[in-house]
């Protein structure tokens, strides 16, 4: 275990100021301190690295420069594409210099920039979408106090208009007067509730892109950020280029703080702004590189080092990777000629070492000599919980988290650091499922670093491998720098052998080198390794392990997990490769290749090995026998190594790790174990290896613990490994406030091993001295049945279930439920493009290609969604599809959800939807097999909706209603049988169409500790399985059609008559020969059938449907005519007449003469309507005032009388109801014209209540009122949101 001051491992100290602010950035741990000290000139100069994460700010303390004055930062580029602005639009400047923004601003151009196109690329986005979650709920909160203000200047105003009212008017008779009083509570009405319902999108960025005549540049407009009146403006703004060229940035406003760079792409017409989406990019890139002139101790560890950033989290997904960011990000590695890589992310993988990503990395690694250092994870700390791709690929260096003495007290500010250092406790554990060590090496897993600039402040403490990973990188970069500077070659494959033959083990134990992999780095030893090797070949001895006599699968280490495997023999065949470089030569490198290695085993006892291997380029094969027949239960590690008999300093050349994990078999029945007086001082685990009983489904767990008096917090993990799954892992962080016990439940699978790791974390009882004892008892349950996942076919028949208790007395008491509905979809349409080269060119030279597919899909009410891709979801390294990405856009091209391989369920409104799918690839064959991909979407069921399904003891019970089974008690060996019910026709849920899919889930027992109610939910027993119901076709309603020859059967006259109708609605009217010939049949029409009110219908639809030419009034006037011939055309008598009575619904002449008059009366109020409607156009295109502040009597000497918008505006009112959707625009309109804005903004509201999607006219009349009636804070709300509602264009992928 590493001791000593060099190390940070300090039993007894007292920090000072100078410790203390070296303890906040970690390097003695690593031993980088002395390093530079020594060596001062390799302090990271010369070395080039990028950083792959969420973000550097080039603005944050310590990343400006490097210590020897070059610049810190060469490039910040996001990778992810969530920064990007569609900016294909161009404008030119009017005589003003002004241009139209896409947001729909005017734009003043600076006169000082030089565009000698005199093109500008004009693009917007909502800021929001560039900002963190933190960030912007800070803002939100800053913004809304400012809203607030004015919305309650606002309401005092109308209050007190309202009150002098009142005082004026004590008593209301008149009816125009209670409509002005109404008018008046309708406003402050509609400001209270505008303030309940204020949802802030944030302000709206104007883009403008031009070609100064040498290189691309852009300006913002940030105005609406409303920060300082006139600021922000887009002449004020300083024109960026791409980052690389000047290395420039810039700022939104004072407010958020928040640094921006550009890059322009596509010859001007994609802008990418870049900001971080999290902190923890900035910190990363701190604690690798960052350098203080005035303040060293603070310094990252390889303050001379430059980088690149490269963003790979996306913003839109809350900072999660993608694969088209991991891509180009690899891509821009290789371009800026970058000699390492640090990524700090990381995930679970299906397969180690597989997947599209890590085919790149092994390129990059292999042909273009890049170190690839990466976090280990954080998902510790049992065994196998390694992430990828740090932890489970080989080409990449996987780093756990150490944490030492002097970071305790200093970094974490403890009251007492423990006595030695140890790996944090959730730092991630090996082997990987395929055997291979998982973590390689450890480092400084905490650090307080730089963050960026909008946190509003300069550092702050983080710790994770995400920390370890990049202090580790800082250290290598030290050892890259020395290198360089001294003739020796740099590859990867020395500098990894390097680090592991030179790190100082943490533990004493051999089966810590899981925990820690190799040790801690040592910088100072590493470069004395490199400088003695720098003559020998750069090789990388390729491992891979078979049991002898299974060509499948090949692995990289042994792992024996299960309880057969431990109880005999196994033998394995080891293939070791070297691998070299791709630009090493045949003669001078491959053929004289020839070691002889002197083979060793850390446990001959149990792994046997031959004693000598001569290794030549193509590799050489040898057996292993693995004994665990004599080994005690719980975990065992070996190693088998090589060493070069000529050169045996070199360390072992290449390691075989042995994991053997000997479970302990549970044979007391029922199965219950117990572990007692387990002792806990802080940072201890204790791993009890099980073999789960066979018939086990879920595990009772008691934890009681006791011997301490300050609180006491535990890890307590349980894994389980099966083939081609990822690690079965529960998980769980149990605080014990005092001596107590605590239960637990999760679901197990029989006849596997269990790990269950029970870990006191590394700081829980510091400083107390106080052992805890903790006493397990573990019982293991199972109910066991024919069929996992039940499938309830197209029919009544119900699904027989056969269940089974193995292992102990269970009580059977099934229940599922139905809750969420699955429909299939194929895409619509599939358009398949290249990308441009810039950013999506292979390091291979290969160019990516995208596929975008489009579904349609429909939603009846309101839901909540989820678009699920069986075939690529769920993977992100382990996926050989680079990249895929989706976005649900409605018909304004307003988009309502984002998401990647890891769907999110959104509510949406009702309404048609479209689903653009983004897929990626350098394959054109792989993309055009997707082009039919089904895709499914997921709908939550409302609870009222949800179906609980019955249990029958007999076949035709779900017919017959007898027979329902509720519970029993299963007795060990015996089987008991009942049926699952499908559900009742009449309990299907509406819009679940035929071919979808009710999904949900049904389980089986109950936790003996559980309350009551909690068996009602499957999903809330301790083990569900997922059950469906395939919906069948819709019944065929045979009554339909029937009928539909009425015994009023058509003249031969109306016939053609309706026929000339048809023609006369099926012409275009496009050109004006087109129009010529519509108007010419409708005025024969009209001739031949005068007073028909349907022909007339028919040609006042033509009109509304003509684009208006120059003469604008003329139309309105033809529009005018047109609807008074269809009001004239009905006998309103009649027709009020009718519609007062009653019809009998089952005399079918009737019912056909009340439709007949229903679409009459409809005729008539559309002409009204639409007559309203032009009489308002055509006083606006008089120059007259639509709407005025002014009473009625002012507005009836307007040109178009007053009297005659109000005649025809109190017919329409006899018919229809004004206030619904379809006629409330004349409505407000009417309240307009006589100064009642108020109501009429109540009207226009609920309209738009109605409308799904809505429409922008009625949001654009909705901003003229706004702007009429003066809340001008209303008025800036309501046209961000336009920008929302309304894009001019769906985002870029």
């Amino acid at each position: 275990m590493p001791s000593g001051e060099d190390n940070g491992a300090l039993r007894n100290f007292k920090l000072n100021e100078s410790t203390f602010l070296a303890s906040l950035m970690p390097k003695k741990e690593i031993a980088a301190d002395r390093f530079v000290e020594a060596h001062p000139q390799y302090d990271g100069r010369g070395v080039i690295i990028a950083i792959f994460d969420s973000g550097v700010d080039p603005a944050a303390a310590g990343l400006q420069v490097t210590s020897d004055g070059k610049p810190k930062i060469l490039d910040v580029i996001d990778c992810s594409g969530s920064g990007d602005i569609d900016t294909s639009t161009i404008v030119k400047a009017d005589d003003d210099g002004c241009i139209r923004g896409t947001s729909g601003a005017s734009l003043v151009v600076n006169s000082s920039w030089k565009n000698p196109t005199g093109e500008w690329h004009v693009g917007c986005k909502l800021v929001y979408e560039l900002f963190t979650n933190t960030l912007t709920s800070r803002l939100k909160e800053e913004r809304k106090k400012r809203w607030d203000e004015k919305n309650q200047e606002a309401i005092a105003e109308a209050v007190k208009q309202l009150d002098e009212f009142d005082k004026k008017h004590t008593k209301i008779e008149d009816a125009n007067l209670k409509k002005v009083r109404e008018d008046l509570q309708n406003r402050v009405d509609l400001l209270r509730k505008q303030a309940d319902s204020y949802d802030d999108k944030g302000p709206v960025i104007d883009a403008v892109v031009w070609h100064d005549g040498e290189v691309w540049r852009a300006a913002l407009d940030t105005q609406s950020f409303d920060d300082e009146p006139g600021c922000g403006k887009l002449a004020d703004f300083v024109p960026l280029t791409n980052y690389r060229v000047e290395r420039k940035y810039g700022i939104f406003s004072k407010l958020d703080a928040c640094t921006c760079v550009v890059n322009i792409y596509n010859e001007g017409n994609i802008l990418s702004i870049v900001t971080d989406s999290s902190p923890h990019g900035t910190h990363v890139a701190g604690i690798t590189a960052a350098f203080h002139q005035k303040e060293p101790l603070l310094n990252g560890v390889a303050p001379g080092a430059q980088l690149i950033s490269c963003k790979i989290g996306d913003s839109r997904l809350g900072s999660m990777e993608t694969g088209t960011g991991l891509t180009r990000a690899l891509i821009a590695a290789v371009e800026h000629k970058c000699d390492l890589i640090n990524m700090s992310y990381g995930e679970d993988t299906l397969l180690p070492d597989y997947g599209r990503f890590v085919d790149l990395v092994n390129e990059v690694v292999n042909k273009h000599r890049l170190i690839f250092v990466s976090s280990a994870g954080n998902s510790g700390p049992a065994l196998t919980t390694v992430g990828a791709p740090g932890g489970t690929t080989s080409s990449i260096i996987g780093v756990g988290a150490y944490v030492s003495p002097t970071m305790a007290a200093g970094t974490h500010s403890l009251v007492e650091a423990p006595p030695e250092g140890l790996e944090y406790t959730w730092s991630s554990r090996g082997p990987t499922v395929d055997g291979d060590l998982g973590v390689c090496i450890s480092a400084a897993g905490g650090a307080v670093a730089p963050v960026p600039t909008w946190t509003l402040q300069r550092r702050m403490l983080m710790n994770g491998t995400s920390m370890s990973s990049p202090c580790a990188c800082g250290g290598v970069a030290l050892l890259v720098s020395a290198m360089k500077a001294e003739g020796i070659p740099v590859s990867p494959y020395s500098v990894r052998k390097a680090l592991e033959n030179t790190s100082i083990p943490v533990g004493g134990l051999p089966e810590d080198k899981l925990t820690s992999g190799q040790g801690l780095m040592q910088v100072d030893k590493a470069y004395e390794f490199v400088q003695k090797s720098r003559n020998v070949p750069c090789v990388w001895y390729q491992v891979k392990v078979n049991q002898s006599g299974k060509p499948t699968p090949t692995s990289r280490g042994i792992y024996l997990r299960e309880a057969n495997s431990c109880r005999q023999k196994t033998e394995w065949t080891v293939k070791v490769e070297p691998k070299f470089h791709e630009d090493a030569g045949n003669l001078d490198q491959l053929v004289p290749f020839e070691e002889c290695i002197e083979l060793h085993s850390t446990g001959e006892a149990v792994v046997r090995t031959p004693e000598y291997l001569l290794l030549t380029h193509n590799g050489r094969d040898f057996n292993l026998i693995v004994d665990p027949t004599h080994l005690s239960d719980g975990l065992h590690y070996y190693e088998v190594y090589g060493l070069d008999c000529k050169a045996p300093w070199r360390g072992p050349l290449f390691r075989i790790p042995v994991t053997i994990t000997k479970p302990k078999a549970v044979e007391s029945r029922p199965p219950l174990i117990a572990f007692q007086m387990l002792s806990f001082l802080p940072g201890h685990i204790e791993r009890k290896f099980i073999e789960v009983p066979l018939g086990a489904t879920w595990v009772e767990a008691t934890m009681k613990t006791s011997g301490f008096d300050t609180a006491r917090r535990f890890f307590i993990d349980a894994v389980q490994i099966s083939p081609l799954r990822r690690p079965m892992k529960w998980e769980s962080v149990a605080t014990f406030s005092s001596p107590s016990s605590k239960s637990f439940a999760f679901p197990v699978e029989g006849g596997l091993t269990m790990e269950l790791a029970i870990a006191q974390f590394w700081s829980s009882g510091v400083g107390t001295h106080e052992t805890t004892v903790v006493d397990l008892e573990i019982a293991f349950h199972g109910i066991s049945t024919n069929n996992k996942e039940i499938v309830l076919h197209r029919s009544e028949a119900p699904v027989r279930v056969d269940a089974e208790a193995l292992l102990s007395v269970e009580k059977l008491g099934p229940t599922a439920v139905l809750n969420k509905v699955r429909v299939p979809y194929r895409p619509i349409d599939a358009k398949l493009s290249t990308l441009a080269a810039e950013r999506d060119k292979l390091p291979s030279g290969k160019q990516t290609l995208a596929l975008i597919l489009t579904y349609k899909f429909k939603l009846e009410d309101a839901a909540e969604i989820k678009p699920q891709i069986p075939l690529l979801n769920n993977r992100i390294y382990d996926n050989k599809f680079e990249s895929q990405f989706y976005m649900i856009s409605d018909s304004n091209k307003r988009v309502y959800a984002m998401g990647d391989v890891y769907p999110d369920s959104a509510k949406l409104p009702k309404g048609e939807y479209n689903l653009q799918l983004y897929l990626r690839h350098d394959n054109m064959q792989y993309l055009e097999k997707m082009k039919h991909l089904v895709l499914f979407i997921e709908r939550n069921l409302e609870e009222k909706e949800v179906i609980r399904l019955k249990f029958y003891t007999q076949p035709d019970g779900p017919v017959m209603g007898n027979g329902s089974f509720n519970s029993s008690t299963l007795i060990p060996g015996v089987k008991e049988a009942f049926y699952v019910g499908p559900p009742t026709k009449d309990k299907l849920p509406k819009n679940t169409p035929g071919g979808s899919e009710l999904v949900g889930a049904i389980s089986y027992g109950k936790l003996s500790f559980a309350i009551n109610d909690v068996g009602k939910n499957p999903q809330k027993n301790p083990v569900s399985y997922e059950i469906s119901y395939l919906v069948p076709p819709i019944q065929i309603d045979e009554d339909k059609g029937k009928g539909s020859s009425s015994s009023f059967t058509k003249s031969v006259e109306e016939e053609l008559r309706d026929a000339k109708i048809k023609v006369l609605a099926s012409l275009k009217q496009g050109t004006d020969e087109e129009r010529a010939a519509w108007k010419k049949l409708s005025v024969l029409l009209k001739l031949e059938y005068p007073k028909y009110t349907p022909l007339l219908a028919k040609i006042l639809e033509g009109l509304l449907s003509q684009k208006n030419g120059e003469d604008k009034i003329h139309h309105y006037e033809e529009i005018i005519t047109a609807a008074d011939e269809v009001i004239d055309s009905v006998d309103t008598d009649e027709l009020a007449k009718y519609l007062s009575q009653k019809t009998e619904p089952e005399d079918e002449g009737a019912e056909k003469l009340k439709k007949k008059m229903e679409t009459t009366r409809d005729q008539l109020a559309e002409a009204l309507y639409q007559k309203g409607l032009t009489l308002v156009e055509i006083k606006s295109l008089k120059g007259e005032k639509v709407s005025d502040k002014e009473d009625a009597q002012a507005a009836s000497d307007s040109h178009v009388q007053p009297d005659l918008f109000e005649e025809n505006f109190k017919e329409l009112k006899k018919w229809v109801d004004v206030k619904s959707s379809r006629y409330g625009t004349l409505l407000v309109i009417h309240e307009r014209l006589r100064g009642r804005l108020g109501t009429a903004l109540k009207v226009l509201n609920d309209m738009i209540q109605e409308e799904q999607p809505p429409k922008r006219k009625l949001y654009e009349l909705k901003l003229s009122l706004l702007e009429q009636i003066g809340w001008r804070h209303l008025v800036s709300y309501e046209k961000r949101w336009m920008i929302v509602r309304f894009p001019a264009s769906l985002p870029l992928f």
